[in-house]
């Protein structure tokens, strides 16, 4: 059993060698591109890049220093040194880990290596061929630049053999394999030419596993198992089992014995509530999950914290229009952090957790009674917790919360909640409870930033997801106004343009006492996908996004790849597709649905209709098989196999049948890589644990 269990840690641990990622075009900086308003002047970019004026002066001197006397070899080292500005910059230097130059392509690690275009390309080996006894002031190639002993490149001058014996050697240093699916630097701009054109699914078949009605939270349990957590809006979390498709069972749930009940602390109402619920990424050994909600200060002495609208930003509560009855923060947002610890003797087994509070994590004071947002969720790459609040709700954002950099409205958080910090640490850094600020929040870079923010000019940001293939693609739906709903790639300092921009359309706010923002001072990162008003069938007067998931189960090969969002009040539902692969460029269909003609739960038909009848489209889930749930007012629902419900989709019978392209949609040479992979840590996870005794 250890022979096997060795070969398949080896089998998961090449699966993760660098080149199966993707990105989506972003910076070192973890920043989206931009079109500078200059042109640059010394680096060869065009259009959205990763690089202004300033740093395109940086780059020249930093080049012109190396003083480089061989013009073909001076040629090259200004690509290198300006591909820190290509859009793709973030994969060719390796975000996860930055060197001092990009990774440049090695045809020779791979004989059959290609470029993104089909060219076999070696450029590492052009790079040494042209410049290996050429001297090079502070040469970026030295040794000690990569994390190992060898000739510093400080103030001296020195030849490429000098400091490597080899070109095998410089290459296994600064090059990749070009032919894995990665991204490598080729001396050009990464120019994405993948001519397959991937389609929207025919449609989604659906079936019915469960009666909850209103449920807003679906999330997988973090020990890898079967379980997942429900929760509803009024305060009540449940652990549920999900059953195997084509078993014919429901969810497997005890209405009466939830997970934790937390009614007592939650003001419910049609947008207050339970929001949003996290478990830490070490919830199986820790017990910790936190939980994000509203409260009412005057049915709840544990409600108290400071009111958004203060003079910080311009605001004074005593002039705020009326509020539906309410005084001005009397409703709070509130992120508690509670434990399963004590419950059980093993806590990836706990049935219930301790609904004593064990530690407030952030209280903030309401102005409005809308637009609050309250997701939460842990970053898949750093473990940071990040926490989605709205505009604080009136309409066209009345104070201009979103744009105003020291108000927390309108904005993505980003929060350290695995550090501390003392009380006075919290006064003086001015928190709203107790987390840290991470270190490279964009605040360290734009100094008129709240720490806790990552993105802003959100007006309501309702359900975001980091796609479970790609942790860079993080997607935000923002609920619009009168004319558009858009789904935006979120990143680190993105303004999204609110209340300048509603999508991509300029917007005049009918109140402006909070003031303006001027719309040249804000650029603005538009939206990838989206709708207008007008084309969808709207009902209570309105429309409003409900965010969704990257679908990345194999359950449904032909939607595998395709974003899919839709219409809280319409019901209308669409597949976002990325042509090409990584490039960040999106178009999306609307797309029809199906029931299950063997749902285990009948499903209810629209008037006159075969189609079912879902009601309001609260929320989308994801479990650890990534098979994707729609949380509706009718229940709960899941995507299965198409033919289920007679929607043509080759790509399942070549799924079932062990294809070894498993039905994958993507253009990616490592999707299937991945999802293999997957599938080896779930039955890593599971035979480990059975080796310890535990069985779910």
């Amino acid at each position: 059993m250890a022979c096997v269990l060795a070969s398949l840690l080896l089998f998961a641990y090449l699966l993760l060698l660098p080149g199966l990622s993707s990105s989506h075009p972003l910076c070192t900086d973890s920043k989206a591109p931009v079109t500078p308003k200059t042109p640059l002047a010394f680096c060869p970019y065009s259009g959205n890049v990763c690089c202004d004026s300033a740093k395109d002066l940086e780059l020249q001197k930093q080049f012109q220093a190396m003083n480089i006397s061989d013009p073909a070899c001076s040629s090259i080292l200004k690509s290198i040194v300006c591909s820190i500005c290509d859009q793709f910059s973030a994969e060719l230097f390796q975000i996860e880990g930055p060197q001092p130059v990009p990774v440049l392509c090695n045809s020779t690690i791979s004989a059959n290596a290609s470029q993104s275009n089909g060219a076999t390309n070696d450029f590492c080996g052009k790079v040494w061929d042209t410049c290996q006894n050429i001297s090079i002031l502070n040469s970026p190639f030295a040794p000690s630049l990569q994390g190992r002993a060898g000739v510093p490149g400080n103030s001296t001058y020195s030849k490429m053999t000098d400091l490597w014996q080899s070109k095998s050697e410089f290459c296994n240093a600064f090059g990749g394999d070009s032919g894995n699916g990665s991204m490598c630097f080729d001396g050009e701009p990464i120019s994405l030419n993948n001519t397959e054109t991937p389609s929207p699914p025919n449609g989604l078949c659906l079936e019915k596993i469960g009666n909850g009605s209103s449920y807003l939270n679906l999330v997988a349990h973090p020990d890898g198992s079967s379980r997942i957590f429900l929760s509803d809006q009024q305060g009540k979390i449940w652990l549920a089992t999900v059953p195997d498709e084509d078993s014919g069972k429901t969810l497997e749930l005890d209405e009466l014995n939830p997970f934790v009940d937390l009614t007592d602390e939650v003001y419910f109402s049609s947008e207050f509530g339970l929001m949003g619920m996290a478990f830490h990424p070490n919830f199986a050994q820790n017990g910790r999950f936190f939980v994000s909600f509203n409260c009412d200060k005057i049915k709840w002495p544990g409600c108290s914290g400071r009111c958004s609208c203060n003079s910080d930003v311009n605001c004074d509560p005593s002039k705020l229009a009326s509020n539906n009855g309410a005084s001005p923060c009397q409703y709070h947002s509130v992120i508690s952090e509670f434990t399963a610890n004590g419950t059980t003797s093993e806590v990836s087994l706990a049935t219930r957790a301790n609904p004593t509070e064990v530690r407030r994590i952030f209280t903030m004071g309401l102005p409005f009674t809308s637009h609050h947002a309250g997701q939460i969720l842990f970053g898949p790459t750093d473990g940071y917790l990040y926490f989605m609040m709205g505009d604080g709700g009136s309409t066209g954002d009345t104070y201009n919360f979103s744009q105003n950099k020291k108000s927390l409205l309108g904005k993505i958080m980003r929060l350290d909640v695995d550090n501390i910090p003392s009380a006075k640490e919290i006064d003086t850094l001015g928190l709203w409870g107790n987390y840290s600020i991470p270190k490279d929040n964009p605040f360290s870079e734009d100094t008129e930033l709240q720490p806790e923010i990552w993105a802003l000019g959100l007006r309501n940001p309702w359900r975001c997801s980091f796609d479970s293939e790609r942790p860079s693609y993080f997607l935000c739906a923002d609920v619009g106004q009168d004319q558009y709903e858009e789904v935006d790639i979120i990143t680190k300092g993105g303004n999204y343009g609110w209340r300048a921009y509603e999508g991509p359309y300029l917007y005049s706010p009918p109140l402006s006492p909070g003031g303006n923002t001027s719309v040249n001072s804000t650029n603005p990162i538009f939206p990838i996908m989206g709708y207008n008003h007008s084309t969808v069938n709207k009902k209570e007067g309105s429309a409003s996004i409900t965010g969704g998931y990257f679908y990345r189960s194999m359950t449904d090969p032909c939607t595998y790849g395709s974003y899919l969002y839709a219409d809280l009040y319409a019901g209308n539902m669409w597949a976002g597709i990325e042509t090409p692969q990584d490039s960040g460029n999106f178009s999306s269909r609307s797309i029809s649905f199906s029931c299950a003609r063997d749902s285990p739960i009948q499903c209810e038909s629209l008037p006159g209709s075969s189609l079912p009848a879902l009601g309001y489209i609260f929320s989308f889930g994801e479990d650890n098989k990534k098979d994707v749930y729609l949380l509706t007012s009718k229940g709960v629902y899941r995507v299965v196999r198409p033919s289920r419900c007679s929607y043509a989709c080759s790509k399942e019978n070549a799924t079932a049948a062990g294809s070894p392209n498993r039905g994958t949609s993507t253009p990616s040479s490592g999707s299937w890589l991945r999802v293999a992979f997957n599938n080896v840590m779930l039955f890593l996870s599971s035979s480990l644990l059975l080796i310890l005794g535990f069985v779910f």
